[in-house]
């Protein structure tokens, strides 16, 4: 083959450049070091506070974020490997596994609250609903204290069968949260028929908003259709005292980020000891 050539074929025949066999052997790679984790039992949660506006220093409710560990030993975040494995049956063995953690956590500290991330391709998917169901069989209140977060761009993939799943759990107690909301393209249509409880505004709108009028018009917009609705609203990385000022000032409800806190594996609640934010 020459050498100037810059695409390769594969077997099928099927021209592919260097850059996309790199990508695809990095993508197989990923799938290998979840399913390991998975078998080897070395997934966890990371936990962080999501905070009140009203007062900064209260945490209204934790979300738990899903963290694998690979060979070595190192913590590997979802955005790591979330997007590799999101359409496969690793995404829904993820999921499965989140919230069997989140539930037990609920279980054992009566007093939390905990928010935990799901796709919309995990409604209907046995395992996840038998982990639901036989925590509430254990104790029922877990429910009124569980927060499930479905990124924008899930719901909107499947937003009939997205209704029809926080239908029926909302009458159980759980609340949902839209997150990442701005990343992706809502029909705001559905706003009417989702009925979420809880609208996260992707970070994207959030960094240095408090010298960006652009930033401040949309979020401030994004703020009004929440209120509108009876959202509460949750602005993502927050990583500056100007921005949650901003964001007060704005109107958000609650403030999440490394300005408070990052997530931590071993929470401070864990520990029994008051959660204190950043001075």
């Amino acid at each position: 083959m020459n050498q100037r050539n810059t695409q390769m074929q594969d077997a099928g025949g099927i021209k592919q450049s260097p850059l996309n066999l790199a990508i695809a052997k990095r993508d197989g790679q990923t799938l290998e070091m979840v399913a390991a984790a998975i078998k080897h039992k070395q997934t966890l949660l990371a936990y962080q506070p999501v905070m009140m506006s009203s007062d900064p220093r209260q945490v209204g409710f934790y979300e738990g974020l899903i963290r694998v560990m690979d060979a070595t030993g190192r913590i590997i975040p979802a955005k790591d490997f979330i997007h590799v494995i999101e359409d496969t049956e690793l995404g829904r063995r993820i999921d499965s596994l989140s919230l069997n953690m989140g539930m037990q956590c609920l279980f054992n500290k009566p007093n939390l609250r905990l928010s935990i991330n799901m796709s919309a391709r995990s409604i209907g998917f046995g395992p996840w609903k038998r982990n639901f169901y036989r925590w509430l069989e254990r104790d029922e209140t877990i429910a009124e204290r569980l927060i499930l977060e479905i990124t924008e761009s899930s719901a909107m993939g499947e937003p009939q069968k997205v209704v029809k799943f926080m239908d029926e759990l909302q009458l159980l107690g759980v609340s949902f949260a839209l997150d990442d909301f701005g990343s992706g393209h809502t029909a705001l249509r559905y706003f009417k028929d989702f009925m979420f409880d809880v609208l996260k505004i992707d970070g994207q709108f959030i960094k240095s908003i408090d010298s960006d009028p652009d930033n401040q018009v949309l979020v401030r917009a994004m703020i009004d259709i929440a209120k509108h609705f009876d959202m509460l609203t949750v602005a993502e990385f927050v990583e500056t005292r100007a921005e949650a000022e901003t964001l007060i000032a704005l109107g958000a409800d609650c403030l999440q980020g490394f300005y408070f806190s990052a997530p931590s594996v071993r929470p401070k609640w864990s520990e029994n000891k008051p959660e204190h934010a950043a001075s």
